[in-house]
């Protein structure tokens, strides 16, 4: 057996197995002081059924726990797809003008900050004709709050983008549109790429919220039905499978950015 792969397993198996193992006993020791928190036995008695079916449809608030995932992670991906429509464009105006910097800089460093709590009400006075009130004002809370790191990392990597790629792409008279997708883009693809990552991690933050304020169907909704219900066990459960689902879809877009970098 190689040193490498000793390493390798070292780093990729047995330390993350040691990590978990402190995080199982600070549970159990957390359990042993309070009667409310279930230990790790009885939490997965009480989700086996949740687990086991987890595709199962036996209610609107009674169902697998993919199931669930599977409709917070259709309406992320949705309202993920208007965050980066919206926000790359923006964070080229920002970075290519000084004017457009000047004016509207102030109202994104005032909106930002703002929480998804705030959001979902007002997308459900903006939304009130429309169809599906809670479906638009989900999608615009999640869009709102995901598009600003992409908004922001977008518009540093186009200020980075050295004066000399420009100068260049004068002397060979590119147009406007070469000039974008030829030397702007390419050269703004990694600060984009740290945006669109940060952006992914808060709209799947935000849908939780989102989902416990609305009380449909979905992880958040699922996590806030099973605390009021007082199943801590299951509020336990939804709490690893968001951590869970969170650091795959980080691992996802890392993959895809090493394929953009690679090619």
């Amino acid at each position: 057996m190689s040193e490498q792969f000793e390493k390798k397993i070292k780093d990729y198996v047995i330390l993350p197995l040691f990590g978990v193992l402190c995080f199982m006993l600070l549970w159990c020791l957390i359990c042993s002081v309070t009667d409310n928190l279930p230990n790790p036995i009885k939490m997965w008695q009480k989700s086996e059924l949740f687990i086991y079916e987890p595709f199962a449809k036996r209610g609107e608030m009674d169902q697998g726990i993919l199931r669930f995932t599977g409709l917070s992670i259709s309406l992320v991906g949705q309202g993920y797809l208007v965050a980066l429509i919206f926000g790359t464009p923006l964070g080229f105006f920002l970075g290519l003008s000084k004017l457009f910097t000047r004016s509207f800089d102030p109202i994104i460093q005032i909106l930002r900050p703002v929480s998804p709590l705030a959001w979902y009400p007002l997308g459900l006075v903006l939304f009130e004709l429309s169809p599906e009130p809670s479906y638009f004002a989900s999608l615009f809370t999640i869009s709102v709050c995901a598009m600003w790191p992409t908004v922001l990392n977008t518009a540093v990597g186009v200020r980075a983008i050295p004066q000399d790629y420009l100068n260049v792409a004068k002397v060979l008279k590119l147009s406007r549109s070469k000039t974008l997708f030829k030397v702007l883009i390419p050269a703004t693809l990694p600060y984009m790429f740290t945006g669109f990552r940060l952006s992914l991690g808060i709209a799947w933050l935000v849908i939780v919220a989102v989902e416990m304020l609305k009380g449909q169907p979905g992880i958040g909704g699922f996590l806030w039905d099973a605390y009021n219900a007082g199943n801590y066990s299951l509020v336990i459960l939804c709490i690893l499978v968001i951590g869970l689902v969170g650091f795959t879809l980080d691992r996802l877009m890392s993959l895809v950015e090493g394929k953009f970098k690679t090619a």
